[in-house]
């Protein structure tokens, strides 16, 4: 399956900056070239499985249900 077959239309390219494994769950985040960070949680396993190390070009695919904003 290629990335354009995704409904997902919230991509961010970037690069893995940090990876704070557990057991069960790990957090990665992204940092895009505008200097954003995406958080993701995702399994351990998946980690493994995409081979995630800090450096590594990835795309952050975001779809969400819902998204709540609030005002200063």
């Amino acid at each position: 399956m290629s990335i354009t077959a995704i409904n997902v239309r919230n991509q961010f390219r970037g690069k893995v900056k940090e990876i704070i494994e557990g057991p069960v769950v790990s957090e990665i985040d992204v940092e895009t070239p505008a200097g954003l960070i995406v958080t993701s949680v995702i399994t351990t396993r998946s980690v493994k499985e995409l081979q995630l190390v800090p450096g590594k070009e990835v795309i952050a695919l975001v779809k969400s249900t819902e998204v709540s904003i609030a005002t200063l």
